[in-house]
């Protein structure tokens, strides 16, 4: 027998990017997310106050982002190593695991009846599917917002494409990319700042570096010849350490400079046209890898390559607008180093 929907819609049944078919019975009210990158999808949805768990990864991390009692939030393990029972104890509605670990996690959790939804929110071109497919989950209110939070972002990168659709093939901007601490590891074709190099208009180029060499990451390591080979004209080092010089409560710019000339000193490095212009410059992470906010990276670098084309842009007064418009959250620190002017 099919089942009767009530008023609402429910239940209805969604389909997770772990291409799992999951039937809701009744909007989510209890959520405990496990995937780092779903906090700000769960803000932006005005769902933070449903999130009744949290790893000790994201209770390390997010306080400094500004989200409002994470660091009050019950514990729930590390991603890597979850305390199942504490899991069950608190009954959550849902669970948001990564699609790599979402069979592993709903199979411990099944007995108890925990429905497990896999979603990344890692991949730009994903996020608008993701997002909705949350927002289905927990209910009419967060469907709304998703609308709206989706039309606003959508429009943001429209208005940026419509601007770097009009550089010439020619006149493109070659960018080395690398991930920080790690030498030599540089961002290939499917990772977050190979997308956004690609929004702002460049060539990043290691986009065409033969699939057998990419880590799991899609990034993969190169060597210093292969760099001055390729001579970059902007060299931008996406921070994924912790902690990290840039971020929320980044208010000094002397650790940035440091990392900046260590790494403009770097043999292979030093002799590139990047480093020899001054074209070298520090991304946070958080702007590369979470989906929800990763466009406004891209505004920070299309600033760097045609600082001359985009007088008037203005990247930091848009990430302002996303932290308090859509998080509800007071925008601060050093997320971009040296902004353009």
């Amino acid at each position: 027998m099919l089942p009767v929907l009530g008023a609402d819609g429910y239940p209805k049944t969604i389909v997770d990017s772990a291409n799992q078919t999951i039937t809701i019975d009744k909007p989510a009210e209890k959520i405990v997310p496990m995937v780092s990158w779903s906090y700000e999808p769960v803000y932006i949805l005005g769902a933070g106050s449903k999130v009744i768990g949290v790893t000790s990864d994201s209770k390390n991390e997010y306080p400094w982002l500004g989200f409002p009692n994470v660091s009050t939030k019950e514990s729930v393990g590390t991603y890597k190593e979850l305390d199942y029972e504490k899991i069950v104890s608190l009954k959550p509605d849902i669970v948001i695991a990564g699609t790599s670990k979402v069979k592993e996690i709903g199979d411990k959790l099944a007995p108890s009846g925990i429905k497990v939804i896999g979603l990344n929110f890692a991949n730009m071109d994903l996020f608008p599917r993701e997002l909705s497919t949350l927002a289905e989950v927990l209910g009419e209110d967060e469907m709304k917002k998703a609308k709206e939070f989706l039309a606003w972002r959508q429009n943001k990168i429209d208005q940026l494409k419509t601007e770097t659709d009009k550089i010439s093939a020619g006149k493109k901007i070659k960018v080395y990319g690398e991930a920080n601490p790690k030498p030599w590891l540089t961002a290939c074709n499917g990772t977050g700042l190979n997308g956004l190099i690609n929004l702002a208009g460049g060539i990043n180029i290691a986009d065409a570096i033969p699939a057998d060499r990419h880590l799991a990451s899609h990034y993969a390591y190169v060597d210093a010849e292969w760099v001055l080979k390729e001579n970059p004209q902007v060299i931008i080092l996406a921070e994924t350490a912790s902690p990290a010089t840039t971020g929320y409560h980044t208010e000094k710019t002397d650790d940035m400079n440091n990392l900046i000339a260590n790494l403009s000193s770097r043999v292979g490095l030093d002799k590139t046209d990047a480093v020899k212009n001054g074209n070298v410059f520090l991304l946070k992470g958080l702007c590369v890898e979470v989906a929800a906010h990763s466009f406004v990276g891209a505004y920070y670098v299309a600033k760097w390559l045609y600082p001359e084309q985009f007088t008037n842009l203005d990247p930091e007064a848009i990430h302002k607008e996303y932290f308090e418009k859509w998080l509800g959250i007071p925008y601060k620190g050093i997320w971009a180093y040296p902004q353009a002017s």
